[in-house]
């Protein structure tokens, strides 16, 4: 397969999980977000023991929460990554590091 064939294969399946998530969140959806690392990441579960242990010297939290609401429908970056905007954080953050709130009424 072609590095052209590769990048439009790319480019389709984000735009689908751009356009599924558009379809199911409209824009004010209230989701958390990582824009750096997930909680679940080994950087972030390392950083964690080593708080708890004391063994840390003042390196911030690799793991940047933002509890918030989407602004922008979703699309794909040139690569396609399809990314999201949200409040409170300039630019567009990856869907795999984007959870959708449960909001109970």
């Amino acid at each position: 397969m072609s590095a052209r064939s590769r990048l439009e294969a790319a480019k389709r399946k984000g735009q689908k999980q751009a356009d599924e998530f558009n379809a199911r969140y409209p824009v004010g959806t209230p989701v958390m977000a990582y824009p750096g690392v997930r909680p679940e990441h080994p950087v972030a579960v390392t950083h964690q023991q080593r708080a708890e242990e004391g063994r840390t010297f003042g390196s911030p939290d690799p793991c940047n929460r933002l509890d918030t609401v989407t602004r922008t429908p979703a699309w794909i970056l040139g690569h396609g990554e399809p990314v999201v905007s949200v409040e409170g954080y300039a630019g567009g953050i990856c869907l795999s590091h984007v959870d959708v709130k449960r909001v109970t009424s």
